[in-house]
């Protein structure tokens, strides 16, 4: 079962490669939300996919719900005894007032109807409480050659096949709507992999190549695979590959 993102988008006819794909997100990020948070009791980890997020939530906080609107994603997060996952949109009114902690949306707010979602979370947050959205944009790496290919498959082959959000995470999320007080905070940045198969992986799990897969029937990095590795090995990136993680953070007005 799945209740549609406003947008339309859902990752779960690919649910197990994105959980076995997606980066993990760094400790240091979620023991500084644990610090910037009023108190531990709930945390809401919303559009939490296959609960990355959530899981490194548990170690902090009381409670973590965990929502998302794709079962099939649910279906494969960990279970935690402190982990309450829940089938419902970003835009579901949960009848949370006042009570939680820490929102967090882990590269999905840019799916959301986000006027509706902010609604919501500002009722649901304790006074204090903090809000964090984070994503992340095209890997870059250390190599002028590997950069090129990469360019091509962003833009010259999966153009057309970007949503209009892509503006956001490409925007590193900057120009994305944040009606909250900012918070200032430490650099992050996620780990990609240390072989071409960890970047390759790393890329299927973006939007565009699904829908380029949905409607032309064939691998978008199949195209460029032998240029791909061919560049990794004339011009080896310095490894581990990394990406910067781009976040607001901040507290109700």
């Amino acid at each position: 079962m799945q209740v549609r993102h406003p947008i339309g988008m859902s990752f779960g006819q690919d649910a197990g490669e994105y959980f076995s794909y997606r980066p993990q997100y760094p400790r240091a990020l979620f023991a500084w939300l644990n610090e910037a948070a009023p108190a531990r009791d709930l945390a809401w980890d919303c559009g939490t996919g296959s609960g990355q997020s959530a899981v490194a939530l548990a170690e902090y906080f009381n409670q973590v719900l965990a929502t998302d609107p794709d079962q099939r994603q649910l279906d494969m997060a960990p279970v935690k005894p402190n982990i309450r996952y829940a089938l419902a949109a970003a835009e579901t009114d949960l009848g949370l007032r006042g009570e939680v902690d820490l929102i967090t949306c882990a590269c999905s707010a840019h799916w959301f109807d986000l006027s509706r979602f902010y609604a919501i979370a500002i009722r649901s947050l304790k006074p204090r409480g903090v809000i964090a959205v984070w994503t992340y944009d095209w890997p870059w790496t250390s190599s002028t050659s590997l950069n090129v290919v990469m360019q091509k498959l962003k833009c010259e082959i999966l153009g057309p096949f970007w949503g209009e959000n892509s503006a956001y995470y490409f925007g590193r999320y900057e120009n994305l709507p944040f009606p909250f007080i900012e918070i200032d905070h430490p650099p992050f940045h996620v780990p990609i992999g240390e072989k071409a198969d960890d970047l390759q992986k790393f890329l299927s799990t973006w939007s565009a190549v699904k829908k380029f897969r949905l409607e032309q029937g064939k691998d978008p990095l199949s195209i460029v695979d032998g240029e791909l590795r061919k560049a990794w090995a004339t011009e080896p990136p310095t490894l581990p590959l990394m990406a910067p993680l781009h976040m607001r953070a901040g507290r109700c007005s």
